[in-house]
C-alpha cells in the first residue's frame, strides 16, 4: 500500500543522499528535456516541409524547356528548345485518361504595373483555368480565369494580395482597370497563396490574351499536370514516374531532342521529391529519438547506482523487515517505489521545462523549412510511459539484490 508512511520512508531514504539524488535527477530531467526538444524540432521540420508542399496541388508535375547538350539528327548541341501550344495539346490528348488537372503558362517577369499614381514591377503569367487549382490559390474576391476568358481573349487580370495592397492601398480593386505594360486589364479577382508574399506579387491573365497581346505567338513557358488520385502511395509514385518518363519521351521526340539528353526538357515530379523529403525527415526524427533515449539511459544508470547505494545503506533495515516476515515482493516494491519516484519527479520537471520552451520560444523560430516546433499529446504520453518504465528498470536490479539479502547477514552488517 503506497500510503503516507511509505512516502515518509521514501523522503528519508532520498534525503540521506541529497547530492547524489540531485545530480541523478538533473541527469534524468536533462534526458527528458533533450528528448522532447529534439522531437519538437523534428515536428518543426515536418511542418516546414508540409508547408512547402502545401503551396501546390498534391502530385504536381511541372515541365519546362531548356538547352540541348547533345547533337541529334544533324542538329548541334546548345539549341534552345521552345514549347508551343501544340506540345501542350498533344500531351493532353495522349494522356487524357490519366490527368486530373492540366495547364500551360507563358511567364513574364519584372513587368510594369500601374494604377493611378501607384506603380511597381511584378510578374504576370498567361494561364489556363486549371492553373489556379494546381497552385492551390485562394480567391478572396471575385473569380479566377475561366474558359470564356480564353475563348474571347478577354483583357482581365487576377491579382495577388501584394499587388492589390501596393497599387490600391485600402481602395477597392475589384472591377477597376490597371495598366500592365501600358495596356488596360480589368481586375476580376484577388487571390492569396500558401507560398506567401512572394507568390502574391504577380497577376494571372488568360493565356490566349497574353500570347496575342504581348507578341508571344503560340509560345508557352511551362506545362503543369496532376494525375488522378490513387489510394496507395507506392502506386502513385510508380504511376507518376512512368507518366514523367512517357511525357519526356513525347516532348523530346516532338522537339528533336536526343532521348539521353536531359538538358532539352526538364521535369519536376513533386511526388518523388515528397517521398525523399519525408524519408529524410523520418531519419532525422529517428536519430533524435536515439539521442534522447541514450541520454535517458545515462540518467537511468545514475538512478540505478544511487538505488544500489540506498540498498547498501539500508541493509540492516531490510534484514529486520525480512526477519519480521516481509516478503521478497514487498522489498522489491519498496525499492521500486523509490526509484520510480525519483525518475518521475525529475522527468516531469524536464518534460514541463521542454514543453514551456517549445510553447513560448518555438513560435519565434521560423524559417522556410522549419515551422511551429511542437510535441503532440501522443508523444507526451509516450514520454510519460518512458519515465515510469525507466524508473522501474533503474530500480529493479537494486530491488532484486535487496530481496536476495538473507536476514542473518543483513543484521550483522555495519
Amino acid at each position: 500500500m503506497f500510503n503516507i508512511e511509505r512516502w515518509q520512508e521514501i523522503f528519508e531514504a532520498i534525503s540521506k543522499n541529497r547530492l547524489r539524488t540531485f545530480l541523478t535527477g538533473i541527469s534524468v530531467a536533462s534526458g527528458i528535456f533533450i528528448l522532447v526538444i529534439l522531437l519538437g524540432a523534428g515536428k518543426g521540420l515536418q511542418n516546414g516541409i508540409e508547408k512547402q508542399f502545401e503551396r501546390d496541388a498534391a502530385g504536381i508535375i511541372e515541365v519546362w524547356s531548356g538547352t540541348t547538350t547533345k547533337e541529334y539528327k544533324g542538329l548541334n548541341p546548345g539549341r534552345q528548345v521552345q514549347f508551343r501550344n501544340s506540345d501542350y495539346n498533344q500531351s493532353v490528348q495522349k494522356f487524357e485518361d490519366k490527368l486530373d488537372l492540366r495547364a500551360s503558362t507563358n511567364n513574364y517577369w519584372g513587368q510594369s504595373f500601374s494604377y493611378g499614381k501607384e506603380s511597381g514591377n511584378y510578374q504576370f503569367r498567361g494561364v489556363d483555368p486549371d492553373y489556379g487549382g494546381i497552385e492551390n490559390l485562394v480567391i478572396v474576391q471575385g473569380r479566377y480565369i475561366n474558359s470564356k476568358d480564353l475563348q474571347n481573349n478577354e483583357k482581365v487580370a487576377v491579382i495577388g494580395m501584394k499587388v492589390k495592397t501596393d497599387l490600391f492601398k485600402d481602395k477597392e480593386a475589384l472591377g477597376q482597370e490597371i495598366l500592365i505594360n501600358n495596356i488596360n486589364f480589368k481586375v476580376v479577382g484577388i487571390f492569396t497563396d500558401p507560398g506567401g508574399e512572394r507568390e502574391e506579387a504577380r497577376a494571372y491573365l488568360p493565356l490566349t490574351t497574353v500570347q496575342r497581346t504581348f507578341g508571344g505567338g503560340d509560345k508557352i513557358t511551362n506545362l503543369f499536370f496532376t494525375l488522378k488520385k490513387t489510394n496507395d502511395y507506392d502506386e502513385a509514385l510508380a504511376q507518376s514516374e512512368k507518366f514523367t518518363q512517357d511525357l519526356k519521351d513525347l516532348l523530346k521526340s516532338k522537339n528533336m531532342v536526343a532521348p539521353e539528353d536531359d538538358g532539352g526538357v526538364g521535369v519536376y515530379n513533386s511526388v518523388k521529391d515528397a517521398k525523399q523529403f519525408y524519408d529524410l525527415n523520418l531519419y532525422i526524427r529517428l536519430f533524435f529519438w536515439w539521442v534522447g533515449i541514450c541520454t535517458i539511459i545515462a540518467g537511468v544508470v545514475g538512478v540505478s547506482n544511487i538505488m544500489l547505494i540506498i540498498v547498501k545503506e539500508r541493509t540492516k533495515e531490510i534484514g529486520i523487515r525480512k526477519a519480521l516476515g516481509a516478503s521478497p515482493f514487498s522489498i522489491i516494491t519498496m525499492i521500486l517505489h523509490e526509484s520510480i519516484f525519483i525518475t518521475t519527479i525529475a522527468g516531469f520537471v524536464g518534460l514541463l521545462g521542454s514543453l514551456l520552451l517549445l510553447e513560448f520560444v518555438g513560435p519565434m523560430v521560423q524559417s522556410e523549412y522549419f515551422r511551429n516546433p511542437e510535441v503532440d499529446f501522443n508523444v507526451a504520453l509516450t514520454t510519460l510511459f518512458l519515465l515510469v518504465f525507466a524508473g522501474a528498470v533503474a530500480g529493479f536490479f537494486p530491488a532484486y539484490r535487496a530481496a536476495k539479502i538473507k536476514p542473518i547477514v543483513a543484521l550483522r552488517d555495519e
